[in-house]
């Protein structure tokens, strides 16, 4: 499962630079591809959603480590237990705003403008992204309150 996820957001990302590499040739060349944009922001999305998933699997955000370091073991890991009880009530309330919009949003059959991409695929993915981050928060955090 990680190892494709991992496929997943690299090839986002290899889509991501293709796209934009060939819309920038093609706006000096004279020859604009139409929808460039639309496409990036949908492959950025499934890249940003595989990274964050990915990222809290394996424990590897970003942190500054100034206060941490000088703290006794126990102090940190009520740091870290502190830490990633704020993420989960900052990515549930997001994921409830989001889920929101989706419900409201779902019959409308939004789409891009240029190329029809279809929003409520993107807001699904993006819904799963903070939902499967969301639960591992939650293991990580049961785990810890069992040692």
């Amino acid at each position: 499962m990680k190892t494709t996820l991992i496929w997943l957001g690299g090839l986002a990302l290899l889509a991501a630079t293709l796209t934009d590499f060939l819309a920038v040739i093609g706006r000096h060349v004279g020859v604009p591809i139409n929808g460039s944009i639309e496409l990036m922001q949908a492959v950025v999305l499934l890249s940003g959603s595989v990274s964050l998933v990915m990222a809290t699997w394996d424990d590897a955000h970003a942190r500054v480590h100034l206060l941490t370091e000088r703290m006794t073991p126990a102090l940190r890991s009520f740091a870290d237990a502190l830490s990633d009880l704020v993420s989960l009530a900052f990515l549930l309330a997001l994921l409830s705003g989001s889920l929101w919009l989706a419900a409201d949003l779902w019959g409308g059959h939004e789409q891009s403008e240029l190329l029809g991409v279809p929003w409520a695929a993107l807001r699904l993915i993006a819904n799963l992204a903070l939902a499967g981050t969301c639960v591992l928060l939650v293991v990580r955090l049961a785990q810890g309150l069992r040692r």
